[in-house]
C-alpha cells in the first residue's frame, strides 16, 4: 500500500499496491490496469492529495472507449465517489471534468452533470468548492442536426470542471498559478494609481498600485485540444501505438496541481486513459497513481514516459 507521510515531510516515492502488478512505474509514479474501485479501495484512508480525472461522458453515442448512458451515469459513478471520497485528505480536492450533451433526439440539455453535482454534495459529503469551466475554442459543432443543419443552435464550447473538497477549507494557493497581467494593468502599475470608489460602489485601494507578479487567474480555462503534432502524438507514430481518442488537455491536471498540491504530494487519476495526468505529475513532482481499466490505453500511455525508447535502446545495445 502507499506510504504514509513521515515526519521528516512527505515520501519521494510511490510505493505499490499489494497484491497488484503494475503496467509500468517511475519512481515516483505507478500506472495499474484495473477496476479503479477496487483499485482505489486498497489506498488508505487519508492518504492522497488531490484525485483529478476526466471519466467517459454520458454522451448520446457510444465510444470506443466505453461510456454509460445518461439515465445510469449517477448510479455508475457512485461507488466510484464513495472511494474517492474516503481516500482523500481532510484538506484534499477532487477535481472533475464532465461534459455537457443534449438529450436524444432533441434540441434541448441533459441534467446529467448537475444530477451528478447533487449526488457528490448531498450524498457523498462533498462540498462545492468552486465550479469553473474548460473553454475550448477548437471544439466541432455538435450535435449536427441543431448547430449545422437547422441552425437552431450554436457551438458548445465549454465544459464544466467541478472542484469538490472533502473541507471547506481545502489545501490551495492562487499566487501559484498567476497568470501575466493585461495591458492595462501594466501600463497602471507604471503610472500609478489613485484610490477611488467606481460607480459600482466598488472601493479600489492602494493595493492596485503594487506587482504582485501577476493576476488571479479566472475559473474560465481556456485551452485547446486539438494536438496534431504533439510529443504524445509523435511519439505514437514513432512506436505504432494507436492514441487514445479522447486526450485529456495538459493545462487542465496542470493547473489544479498547481493549485491544490505542492511537491511530493499524491495525485491520483481513476479514469487515466492517456495518463495525461501521470505525466505532467512527473513533470511538476507530485507523486502520481494512475488507473485505467483498459490494457491498451494504458500501455500505449508509456510513450509519455521515454518507456519504450529506453527499451529500444537496450535491445539495441
Amino acid at each position: 500500500m502507499i506510504a504514509r507521510e513521515s515526519r521528516n515531510g512527505p515520501e519521494r516515492r510511490v510505493r505499490r499496491l499489494t497484491g497488484v502488478r503494475s503496467c509500468y512505474e517511475t519512481g515516483i509514479g505507478v500506472a495499474y490496469v484495473g477496476d479503479s474501485r477496487d483499485l482505489l479501495a486498497r489506498l488508505p484512508e487519508g492518504s492522497v492529495h488531490l484525485v483529478v480525472t476526466s471519466p467517459p461522458y454520458a454522451l448520446e453515442f457510444q465510444k470506443e472507449y466505453g461510456n454509460a448512458s445518461k439515465d445510469e451515469y449517477v448510479a455508475w459513478l457512485r461507488p466510484f465517489a464513495e472511494q474517492i471520497h474516503r481516500v482523500l485528505r481532510d484538506e484534499g480536492s477532487f477535481v472533475l471534468n464532465i461534459g455537457g450533451s443534449y438529450n436524444p433526439g432533441h434540441p434541448t440539455r441533459s441534467l446529467y452533470h448537475f444530477r451528478v453535482l447533487l449526488m457528490l454534495c448531498d450524498e457523498m459529503g462533498f462540498h462545492l468548492a468552486q465550479e469553473c469551466f474548460w473553454f475550448n475554442p477548437a471544439k466541432l459543432p455538435a450535435p449536427a442536426e441543431w448547430v449545422n443543419v437547422r441552425r437552431i443552435r450554436v457551438k458548445d464550447s465549454v465544459e464544466y470542471v467541478w472542484w469538490l473538497s472533502k473541507s471547506e477549507s481545502p489545501k490551495a494557493d492562487n499566487r501559484n498559478v498567476l497568470v501575466p497581467y493585461s495591458p492595462d494593468m501594466v501600463r497602471l502599475l507604471r503610472r500609478g494609481y489613485r484610490p477611488k470608489v467606481r460607480p459600482s460602489g466598488h472601493n479600489i485601494t492602494d493595493k492596485f498600485r503594487f506587482d504582485n507578479g501577476g493576476s488571479i487567474p479566472a475559473n474560465l480555462l481556456e485551452c485547446g485540444n486539438n494536438e496534431s503534432n504533439s510529443a504524445y502524438i509523435t511519439a505514437c507514430r514513432e512506436f505504432g501505438v494507436k492514441p487514445h481518442p479522447a486526450r485529456f488537455p495538459a493545462k487542465l491536471p496542470e493547473f489544479y496541481m498547481k493549485l491544490l498540491t505542492q511537491p511530493g504530494d499524491l495525485v491520483v487519476d481513476p479514469f487515466a486513459g492517456s495518463n495525461t495526468t501521470g505525466a505532467v505529475a512527473e513533470g511538476l513532482g507530485r507523486r502520481w497513481m494512475a488507473f485505467e481499466s483498459n490494457r491498451k490505453y494504458l500501455e500505449a500511455s508509456k510513450v509519455r514516459f521515454g518507456i519504450q525508447r529506453r527499451k529500444r535502446s537496450a535491445e539495441s545495445a
